[in-house]
């Protein structure tokens, strides 16, 4: 018998056998019919340290009046009740933090996300109120972003002695075939006005037709109209700057057009070199602190002339004066240095190069007391190490900005509602970083 396994083992024929399993394995399955009680609050669904609590106890700090004088549900008049401003403030906010720009997004996780669930407390809202608060408020969110700056000076955290500013571009909702010239814009006003009587007419040969699909057929064929006479109002200013730009070869592509869907918008270079509907984007910031003091939208495609509107923006908020300001190249201007200077600023500013050789001239007979001393200051090592600190805090709270707090794309029209987009990324960085202090 042992010849004979031996001699199956040479033959190539195992006498191993694999176990058998007779029963089945034992798994946990998802049972989603089964009843469940969770007697639980809200306050207990969320950790004690979650930055949403960090948000709400900052909010209920600041003084919301503002948002609260708009509203038209008083005492016992008919009406319903509106939704808190201290809410809408403290939901935007958060969202900025994270990153969140859609009313629609942000309505469906105050329905679905825990943190955004605990900021409501039970109290239902939908993205109509969410996106209109979140642009109706220019003049009360600035004032917000006053009362951050000043509640972080009383601490001493923040100083204005030195700012740094920089701009940066960021896209605009429009498309580069919006742009277009006055005569093209003066057709399609003609076929708007024409489209939106046409409407009319129908409405009357037609009246059984829904009421509610008429209503938005007119009012989208209004916007649309509108949106074509304010692009020919800012054919103006655009002709205007135009005309003083030098031209020497004058051709049909040259120009100036407006975009028909957002007629404040206007083609920039961007970062990558690209051109794009865009707006410029200036911030000003502590370089000791980091914390943002001051920020602005324009629509100019040039940083030329935008340091003095912001400074002047900074010393209102805080109500101190700036001594020094760190600016890239793109602001340099003789007569804004001397224009700081008359008003005891000092500018630091990188020196132009000259020649072919890239050389920077540190000197020149014609310059005025003001442009020789920013010239001196900086060849010293002194302004050199001062300058050094514009870089390394303007460029990284820009791209903060940008990458978390939702200021990569505009999705909203008009330099108005532009600028609540910035004030709220501004609110939320200085917010997240410096929470702490403004509830201590």
């Amino acid at each position: 018998m042992l010849d004979g396994m031996e001699a199956g083992t040479e033959a190539g024929i195992s006498t191993d056998r694999a176990p058998i399993h007779e029963a089945a394995p034992r798994l946990r399955r998802p049972d989603r019919k089964q009843l469940r009680l969770e007697p639980c609050s809200w306050d207990e669904r969320l950790p004690a340290d979650h930055p949403a609590r960090t948000i709400w106890a900052v909010v209920e700090k600041l003084d919301l009046s503002k948002f609260y004088a708009a509203i038209e549900a008083r005492g016992s008049e008919p009406g319903r009740a509106a939704t808190d401003p201290q809410l809408l403030v403290a939901l935007w906010l958060y969202a900025a933090i994270e990153g969140l720009g859609n009313g629609r997004e942000l309505g469906r996780l105050c329905r679905m996300h825990d943190a955004y669930r605990w900021l409501c407390g039970g109290v239902s809202v939908n993205y109509h109120t969410l996106n209109d608060f979140r642009v109706g408020h220019e003049k009360a969110l600035d004032e917000l972003l006053t009362q951050v700056l000043a509640s972080l000076m009383h601490h001493g955290v923040v100083s204005v002695k030195r700012i740094a500013q920089d701009g940066t571009r960021v896209r605009a909702s429009a498309g580069k075939h919006s742009f277009r010239r006055r005569s093209r814009l003066e057709q399609l006003r003609d076929e708007a006005r024409a489209h939106v009587e046409a409407l009319k007419a129908q409405a009357e040969e037609e009246p059984a037709e829904s009421g509610r699909r008429r209503a938005a057929q007119e009012r989208a064929a209004k916007e649309r109209a509108a949106r074509l006479e304010a692009a020919l109002a800012e054919m103006a200013s655009l002709e205007d700057t135009k005309s003083r730009q030098r031209d020497d070869k004058p051709c049909k592509h040259n120009e100036p057009r407006a975009s028909t869907t957002d007629p404040e918008a206007r083609r920039m270079r961007l970062a990558d070199g690209s051109f794009a509907s865009a707006y410029n984007v200036q911030i000003a910031t502590d370089p000791q602190s980091r914390a943002i003091v001051g920020i602005d939208v324009t629509n100019h495609g040039t940083d030329h002339g935008e340091d003095q509107p912001l400074r002047e923006q900074v010393e209102q908020r805080t109500g101190s004066k700036v001594q020094e300001q760190l600016v890239d190249g793109g602001y340099v201007r003789h007569d804004s240095i001397e224009q700081a200077a008359e008003a005891g600023v000092a500018i630091y500013a990188p020196l132009p190069a000259t020649g072919t050789g890239g050389s920077v001239c540190i000197r020149n007979r014609n310059d005025s007391p003001a442009v020789a001393a920013w010239r001196a200051r900086m060849i010293s090592p002194a302004g050199r190490e001062t300058y050094k600190q514009r870089a390394s805090t303007c460029e990284t709270i820009n791209a903060d900005l940008k990458t978390f707090r939702g200021l990569r794309s505009f999705t909203v029209r008009g330099l108005r509602k532009v600028r609540c987009v910035a004030l709220w990324s501004a609110l939320a960085y200085n917010i997240l970083h410096y929470g702490a202090t403004l509830i201590a």
